[in-house]
């Protein structure tokens, strides 16, 4: 049957769903029965690689070599088929492993987004594997033809976590993971769901079938435990299920468990003990004894077989218990807990943590298979006996995360690291793993050196989490071992070269530079540490980075200078030059100081690249609604009609759209992580990064300047690419080949990438297309790392899901054919390395790293001369003391008047201070032990500053006037709390679309308009000639440049009708139609109807509520917080005036003060008679400064101290009682207040006094002086008129300072009387909103519930849409892949009417062979009422063709149409057949294609009829929402609000009166009741102008039409006039424009000067093949004159030799009977000269052969082949001399004539 169609289509219906807890469906719909001989094609099902559209990337770029990883933390993992075959998965895979040949074989997923469970069939026939994807298959495999079998289908949304199989196998169990959990029964043979509903809330980890009891499932995973029963009820069969209740025990995680025979479960715990539940309920805990746990920690799998109960846990232990012991356990007290020991035990091993094991398929086997969360695949023996064997580890992997991994640079080995703190070395090419040690750290990067550092390229760096580097070399040690005779147990071996601590903590990125001189590490403590390379390698120094190191990268040799990038984890780049590697010196430490750093800080830009991404598609939008809207007045104008009400409303709604605001500028905090990056060009280079800033990659540059901290950095990009489908999928790893043509992607999907480069693209500008394969788990399984091997021709991945895989780069025939070798090559051992010893490790994970033993050192030092110097002066110090102690000794000895004293003998007073010191150590000593006292007392203080003041803005201030009572205050102001800016928050973001927004968002979709194929092909081709002009050109000289001109030309006359065509287009886009009305007439209309008629009150019972004006409990939060918001904004803006002005009065104080000071010296000059009286200077109140009462010096403290002390005593002494604490202190407080008061004021009055005194002093000391002359008179009237001048008007500027500040407070204290009536105003306006907001609380629930029904009425409708233009655009696109295919039909026909040419006497014949139907035979099977419809069609088809064929054969005879009759052409009639196959399978494609099309056109149809039932609920819930709306209007129109209106204000008159109640008054704002009024005059007016234009414009309407008509009929007239001259020019009607526009063919030009230049090379040739064939000639002229002479010289020598044998014959005769003796060697001698003579005849026949071929052109000439010449007999010398030396000659002349 055709599995394609069932492979496309789902083949299962849904049955019965879940009963208790799950949706019911009461009727069973009929189902199709699937044949048990169906099968699906895998070819079709599993996913392939992505490659980009119109792209030349192959398919098959990569191909999977190997599989060397091993998921095994994933559950269940480990599944056996038959006695030899183990499978997992692995990623996208399903691996089947052979354990004998370790050979794999691959199923790969067919979702394409991994597998998420398998489970094999209790037969082994089948296999079950449930993948991860939106709405995943399970899929069931046939083993071992590993062919799809069933195909499950909607089990779950995203991915099944768990599957099972019955104990008979015909029911399936699956368990879907997050979000649904739902628990399906599946008839999986029928591909029919049976029973389902959800499992749980959170996850579940297992599921299984009872096998004892057929009905019964459970279920266990994040803290639960469920049994599952499938009951018949009334209503049919039904799951229900028990949630397990664990009554006192611990809640806890169940990962494996057991189904007993009798019902009950037994299952394991997170703490290692067992649970027996029975009836949901815990029925005993079982445990060890002595309290011991069952197992150490968590019991991850229970199996019951044969009778016998085994556990494995995460201890790596296996135990078996007695199995009718804990059926029977039961707890005798309240503990709850029943001791028992296991029967047997096994424990595999240390770092061993089992998960779980299966069974080997052999019958009566103890054989099982455990999976190792610690990386490996175990083989038990469990038959606990004396022949038990011991546990063998079958294969070994890496555990969790691939931390590192790279490869050889001339071999095909590969080196990874873990955190299970294993280094393993594999072999690529034969897919092992030849060597694996573990360390007691886990590696965290390794980078193979490259060659110009180790010569034979083994070398490995690696680092580990202790910061610790490890040099290892790898080296093959046969040989080694080869010597003594012993063979190595590995292929390969590590030897420890050094070991470094560079850092104190991970090494996460090593790198050597370019010339292999320096070795960079950089660490997670954000430093880089640099090394010299060689022999051992010794520290340069470290600089310090931003952030933890991520990567780093030595520049390339293209760069002119040797630098290093080093990436960042937080998105900071640095880069600094390769430092000197001089290290001599001493230095204290290893800080690069002088080394300089430039630094990068990456700044997002995506927001800014969507930003302008969107003001690209709003106006194109704009310029599709423009269009759009043309159209539809176009529309109307062709079809003669006014436009509707609803396109006017279009129209207008599409005019009237406010505009939405572009997305805002965001940049994420905290940043992105940046993820990869690499070099360039010198200076710049490409970003990967994260988070938000995902979906790009980020051309970069290091600013020229860099005198910022690289921590207040913010450089952005200078350029970006984007990725496709990579906003949630970022790139995590970038890798090249050895030519960067091509750059291998590692993405956090766990896909790899693949881009084709151009050879020098730094900037990246060919990237473009890419293939994509899912390769690694795409949850968790994000790539890591991607290399290439040294020779191109192998990829290899690790990701997070422990993984790694091996892909070639070529075809497998061609891989084979590359690579002679079976097994990489390992590195032999260098020289010496037997006999060296292994460098001292570094095992201590706290040892000190490099630059901390460093600084050790020097603090060492330092401390050692510190002590050198202490005992030095020591030693001094006791020398000085003992010549003290002698001068004291001789003091003592001298008389008493000439003995000095004592105090004399000082040496130094410094002993003084030290007891001064030791008296201020002890007060630090007291302080410290009151520091809790004085703490406690600092922060009750702090608290109450808090509470009572910190919260204040504002205290209130008054300022008060000078020569008035007039003062004016601030506002006491409290800061706005935090919920209030929380409410703001949510109120700028949380804002609900309106009805208003969606339906503009109905009118304006954000999708684009749907793009023509055929536009689609004119890019295309369009994108193929801008690809195909970069070509070089061919033509050269005259040629190319009359070519080029004749383009230009053409280039230019179609820029000017292209031109010319815009121009038009554009008049006849601005042309408006016959019916069309003025845009701003229409929106005047459309306003004046909005806005006249009959408008309802919103007292009104029908008053609808407009959008704008609906309000709800965000909304008027909303309200709230802004009036709050302003309230405070004008309260502080007053407070700040006041406060300038309280500012201003404290300086006019201080200014008048200096003034005054000024007057007293002016008055001191001038007699006391003439002195005005000073004027009194005013102070500040206690109410203008109340800042200082929270100012005090320890002076206040004490007074405080003292006052509280009296105020003890005074409450003692009488009797105590009293007020209570804090009335008390606030008296304290106040009395110190004045105290302070008083003391300031007698201290301005003693200043006063002060001045005064002096005054007096000074007037009293003036009056005693002498009388003055006559000039010295006259002088001090001069200066006593200018001192009274002064006096004068220093007293009038302190008048007018005082008045003018006195004018200023009146003025502001107006001003803060009407803000005081606006406050009030607004404080009633806040209770207003208050209670609405009460009142819309209330509503909130019910609003909320029709809202999100609309919106989900709303989305629907969106959806339904979205499927409709879709499923439209789909079918259209079928509609013309037929109209293709009948045209391609029709040229079918045509070429084979042509291939008949004319009277053809076979052409009736021919045309019915092409037009007979065949009964071709179907690929595919099919089912049920399918193949019953498709055998009558075939029958009714058959008939048709009999007759037809009847008929036809009628008419042609007797003749066969499947044999080509006699005098046919064969080649016409195989065409013909050939034609006739064509025609058949365009025929099958198009009924396939018709077929399609005509149920795409039903589920249009369907959609269409959904769409209108959609769009009546939802303007059902519409309706709804308005009653709702109305019913808030009127509770909100109940609500009381106070208006304060003056008399004046009120208009509602009552027979002249003011009625006593305004209740039926309305209330409204004078301006627009003015502007209405004024309105009517102004509408009155436009009424009388309007006719006036009406008029003109109907006499200029006439005046157009005649116009018009002229300017056709000219139009008529030049256009036959065109034609004309166009028939008498070219003899027909032609294309004027593609004339112009016709340019010449490139191609054809470039083609015949090819053709020129082959035909002169080609005469060429000839011409010299020609003058060979002369020389030829004369040659052989020569070669056949020789052999004429030779052959002349050979009949001569011939005649000789017959004149010779007579001569011998004749004296043969006359010889004695003396001579007989020698006749015989004679006749010998005889005999070889005859054989000689046959040679001689057969090398001439040779050379006669060879004359013959040499007169033949172009004959090869071949060496004769030398006939050996038979040895001559032994003759006497005397005898034979003149014949040998004969025959010598003809054997010398023969050879010397075949050399020639």
């Amino acid at each position: 049957m055709d599995t394609s169609e069932k492979a496309d289509e789902p083949s299962v219906q849904e049955g019965q769903t879940a009963g208790s807890e799950g949706e019911e469906q009461d009727e069973k719909p009929e189902v199709v029965e699937i044949p048990v001989d169906m099968y699906y094609d895998y070819e079709k099902l599993y996913s392939r690689p992505v490659t980009t559209a119109d792209s030349d990337i192959p398919e098959n770029l990569l191909h999977l070599s190997h599989s060397f990883g091993y998921d095994c933390e994933r559950r269940a993992n480990l599944q056996v088929l038959d006695e030899h075959t183990l499978t997992f998965v692995a990623g996208n895979l399903l691996v089947l492993l052979d354990m004998r040949t370790k050979q794999q074989r691959y199923l790969r997923s067919c979702g394409g987004g991994g597998i998420g469970a398998i489970m094999c069939h209790p037969s082994k026939g089948y296999v079950a594997v449930a993948e991860k994807a939106h709405e995943p298959d399970i899929i069931i495999y046939e083993y071992p033809s590993l062919r799809p079998y069933r195909i499950l289908r909607g089990g779950t949304e995203q991915a099944y976590s768990c599957v099972d199989f019955n104990r008979d196998g015909a029911l399936l169990a699956s368990v879907g993971s997050a979000t649904d959990y739902m628990l399906t029964l599946w008839n999986w043979r029928q591909e029919q769901v049976i029973l389902r509903c959800k499992a749980f809330s959170q996850d579940v980890y297992r599921v299984t079938f009872s096998t004892d009891n057929p009905g019964q499932l459970t279920t266990s995973g994040s803290g639960h435990i469920k049994f599952w029963k499938m009951a018949n009820t009334f209503t049919g069969l039904k799951l229900q299920g028990e949630l397990g209740r664990y009554g006192r025990t611990a809640l806890t995680d169940i990962e494996g468990y057991v189904e007993l025979p009798d019902g009950k479960v037994l299952s394991g715990s997170e703490w290692g003990n067992m649970l027996l539940w029975d009836g949901g309920l815990i029925k005993v805990e079982i445990c060890r004894k002595g309290g011991r746990t069952c197992h150490i920690g968590t019991i991850q799998h229970f199996s019951l077989d044969e009778g016998e109960l085994l556990t494995i846990g995460i201890d790596g232990a296996v135990r078996s218990w007695d199995f009718e012991s804990i059926d029977q356990a039961d707890c005798t007290d309240d503990s709850g807990q029943v001791e028992l020991e296991p029967m047997n035990e096994m424990v595999i091993g240390r770092n061993v943590s089992l998960v779980s094991m299966v069974k080997s398929t052999c019958p009566d086997t103890p054989i099982w298979f455990a999976q190792d969360s610690d990386g490996a695949i175990w083989k038990l023996d469990l038959s606990f006996s004396n022949m038990t064997q011991d546990p063998e580890c079958l294969f070994s992997f890496h555990a969790g995360l691939i931390t590192a991994m790279d490869v050889s640079g001339n071999s095909h080995l590969m080196a990874t690291t873990a955190m299970d703190r294993c280094l393993k070395i594999f072999d690529f090419l034969a897919n092992r793993e030849i060597f694996t040690t573990r360390y007691k750290q886990a590696g965290t990067t390794l980078t193979w050196a490259p060659c110009t550092v180790h010569r034979s390229n083994g070398l490995l760096a690696v680092g580990f989490k202790d910061g610790v580097v490890r040099l290892l070399e790898i080296f093959n040690p046969r040989s080694l071992y080869s010597v003594a005779g012993v063979g190595p147990n590995s292929e390969a071996e590590l030897f420890l070269r050094q070991a470094l601590k560079p850092h104190d903590a991970p090494v996460t990125a090593i790198a050597y530079e370019r010339n292999g001189e320096i070795m960079a590490t950089g660490s997670a403590d954000c430093t880089v540490f640099l090394f010299t390379v060689g022999e051992m390698y010794e520290p340069i120094g470290f600089v310090n980075v931003p952030g933890p190191v991520l990567r780093l990268e030595w520049s390339p040799h293209s760069h002119e200078k040797s630098t290093l990038l080093i990436l960042c984890n937080n998105g900071h780049v640095a880069e600094v030059d390769a430092p000197d590697q001089d290290t001599e010196g001493v230095r204290s430490t290893y800080l690069l100081q002088d080394l300089k750093v430039r630094h990068f800080c990456f700044r997002s830009i995506k927001s800014s690249i969507q930003r302008d991404a969107e003001v690209a598609r709003r106006q194109a939008l704009k310029q599709q609604h423009v269009k759009e809207r043309d159209a539809r007045v176009k529309a109307a104008q062709e079809q003669g009609r006014q436009p509707t009400e609803e396109e006017q409303r279009l129209e207008g709604e599409e005019d009237e759209g406010e505009e939405e605001e572009l997305p805002p500028i965001h940049i994420p905090s905290p940043p992105s992580p940046l993820l990869c990056g690499f070099y360039s060009q010198p200076g710049s280079f490409w970003l990967s990064m994260g988070g938000y800033d995902s979906g790009y990659l980020y051309h970069c540059e290091f600013s020229q300047d860099q005198s910022e901290s690289p921590e207040n950095r913010m450089d952005k990009p200078f350029a970006f690419i984007p990725l496709k489908d990579a906003d949630e999928d970022p790139l995590c790893t970038v890798a090249f080949n050895s030519s960067r043509q091509l750059m291998l992607c590692g993405m956090h999907s766990g896909r790899i990438r693949a881009y084709p480069l151009e050879s020098g693209d730094h900037h990246l500008a060919s990237m473009q297309a890419f293939w994509s394969l899912s390769v690694h788990d795409n949850q968790y399984g994000h790539v890591q790392h991607v290399r290439c091997s040294y020779d191109d021709q192998f990829v290899l991945t690790t990701g997070q899901d422990g993984n790694i895989f091996s892909f070639s780069l070529l075809p497998h025939e061609e891989l084979q054919k590359a690579l002679q070798s079976n097994k990489a090559k390992v590195p032999s051992p260098r020289i010496g390395l037997e006999t060296s010893k292994a460098a001292q490790d570094i095992d201590d994970p706290t040892a000190y790293s490099i630059e901390t033993a460093k600084q050790k050192v020097v603090m060492e030092r330092l401390r050692r001369e510190a002590e050198q110097r202490k005992t030095e002066r020591r030693k001094k110090l006791a020398e000085l003391q003992q010549s003290f102690e002698q001068l004291l000794k001789q003091n003592d000895d001298l008389p008493a008047h000439v003995r000095l004293h004592r105090a004399e003998l000082e040496l130094d007073p410094r002993f003084r201070e030290e007891t001064e010191r030791m008296t201020a150590q002890r007060v630090r000593e007291a302080r410290r032990e009151l520091a809790w006292e004085e703490e406690r007392h600092r922060v009750g203080l702090k608290k109450l500053q808090e509470r009572f003041w910190d919260s204040l803005v504002s205290e209130t201030v008054t300022v008060v006037a000078f020569r008035s009572e007039h003062r004016i205050s601030t506002y006491r102001l409290l800061a706005l709390s935090d919920h209030f800016y929380l409410l703001k928050q949510r109120t700028r973001t949380g804002r609900r679309p309106g009805m208003t927004e969606r339906r503009r968002s109905m009118a304006d979709p954000s999708k684009g308009p749907v793009t023509d194929p055929d536009e689609l092909g004119a890019a295309g081709s369009g994108v193929l000639q801008s690809r195909m002009k970069p070509s070089v050109s061919k033509l050269i000289g005259r040629q190319a440049e009359k070519l080029r001109k004749a383009a230009e030309k053409a280039e230019k006359a179609r820029a000017k009708i292209q031109k010319r065509k815009k121009e038009w287009d554009e008049l006849y886009a601005s042309k408006p139609s016959e019916d069309c009305e003025d845009p701003a007439d229409v929106l005047a209309i459309r306003s004046a109807t909005e806005n006249m008629g009959d408008f309802k009150l919103k007292t009104a019972k029908d008053f609808s509520v407009p959008e704008h004006l609906r309000m709800n409990a965000e909304k008027k939060r909303a309200q709230l917080v802004t009036l709050e918001e302003r309230i405070y904004n004008q309260k502080m803006e007053m407070n700040t005036q006041v406060m300038d002005l309280r500012d201003s009065k404290v300086a006019l104080l201080a200014s008048l003060r200096s003034l005054l000071h000024h007057l007293q010296e002016v008055q001191e000059r001038l007699p006391a008679s003439k002195r005005r009286p000073l004027p009194s200077l005013p102070t500040l109140l206690p109410e203008e400064t109340p800042e200082k009462k929270l100012r005090y010096t320890r002076d206040t403290l004490r007074r405080y101290d003292a006052l509280l002390k009296a105020k003890e005593v005074q409450r003692r002494g009488g009797g105590g009682g009293g007020a209570d604490e804090g009335e008390e202190g606030d008296h304290l407080l106040a009395e110190l207040g004045k105290e302070g008061q008083r003391e300031e004021e007698e201290e301005e009055k003693k200043e006063s006094g002060r001045t005064r005194q002096a005054g007096e002093g000074e007037v009293g000391g003036k009056e005693e002086q002498e009388m003055e002359t006559e000039l010295e008179e006259e002088m001090r009237r001069v200066e006593e008129i200018k001192n009274l001048d002064l006096q004068d008007s220093l007293l009038q500027e302190i008048e007018d300072s005082v008045w003018c500040f006195d004018a200023e407070l009146c003025l502001l204290r107006h001003e803060k009387l009407s803000l005081d009536i606006q406050m009030k105003l607004a404080d009633l306006r806040h209770v207003t909103l208050f209670q609405e907001l009460l009142l819309l609380k209330e509503f909130e629930k019910r609003e909320n519930t029709l809202q999100g029904r609309l919106n989900a009425r709303m989305k629907e409708e969106d959806e339904l849409t979205e499927k409709l233009e879709e499923c439209k655009k789909q079918l259209e696109l079928k509609r013309r892949e037929i109209v293709k295919l009948q045209e391609r039909e029709r040229t079918i026909a045509a070429t084979f009417q042509a291939s008949l040419g004319d009277n053809n006497k076979f052409a009736e014949f021919l045309t019915r062979v092409f037009k007979k139907k065949i009964k071709r035979v179907k690929k595919k099977e099919k089912t049920g009422e399918d193949e019953e419809d498709e055998a009558s069609s075939e029958d009714s088809d058959e008939e048709d063709w009999d007759d037809d064929e009847d008929d036809e054969g009628s008419e042609a005879g007797a003749l066969d149409d499947s044999v080509c009759p006699p005098n046919c052409d064969p080649e016409l009639f195989e065409n013909t057949v050939q034609l006739r196959e064509r025609r058949l399978d365009l025929e099958e494609l198009l009924a396939e294609e018709k077929k399609t099309a005509d149920s795409l056109k039903k589920e249009c149809d369907a959609l269409a009829k959904k769409a209108k039932i959609v769009q009546t609920t939802l303007q059902a819930a519409e309706g709804d929402l308005e009653l709702f709306n109305r019913e808030k209007q009127q509770k909100l129109n109940e609500l009381d609000v106070v208006v304060p209106l003056r008399l004046h204000q009120i208009e509602f008159l009552v027979n002249g009166t003011i009625p006593r109640r305004l209740g039926s008054a309305l209330v409204l704002n004078t301006s627009p009741l003015v502007r209405l009024q004024n309105r009517i005059r102004e509408l009155q007016q436009e009424k009388s102008q309007q006719r006036e234009l009406y008029r003109h414009a109907r006499q200029r309407h006439v005046t157009l039409q005649h116009e018009h008509k002229d300017m056709q009929a000219k139009i008529k007239e030049l256009e036959s006039r065109c034609e004309h001259l166009m028939l008498r020019k070219f003899g027909k009607l032609v294309d004027l424009e593609g004339l112009q526009t016709l340019s010449g063919n490139r191609i054809l030009e470039e083609m015949r000067q090819e053709s020129r230049i082959r035909e002169l090379t080609y005469a060429q040739e000839v011409k010299a093949w020609e003058a060979n064939v002369c020389k030829a000639r004369e040659t052989l002229t020569q070669v056949t004159r020789q052999n004429t002479e030779r052959l002349h010289c050979l009949n001569s020598l011939l005649c000789e030799q017959k004149e010779l044998e007579d001569k011998l014959n004749s004296r043969q005769k006359k010889m004695g009977a003396q001579f007989q003796s020698g006749r015989r060697a004679d006749a010998e001698s005889k005999r070889g000269l005859h054989e000689l003579v046959e040679s001689q005849a057969q090398e001439g026949a040779m050379l006669r052969q060879e004359i013959a071929v040499l007169s033949r052109k172009g004959g090869h000439i071949l060496p004769p082949p030398q006939m050996p010449l038979q040895p001559s007999p032994p003759t006497h010398t005397h005898t034979h001399t003149r014949t040998h030396h004969t025959t010598r000659q003809i054997h010398i002349r023969t050879q010397l004539s075949g050399n020639q």
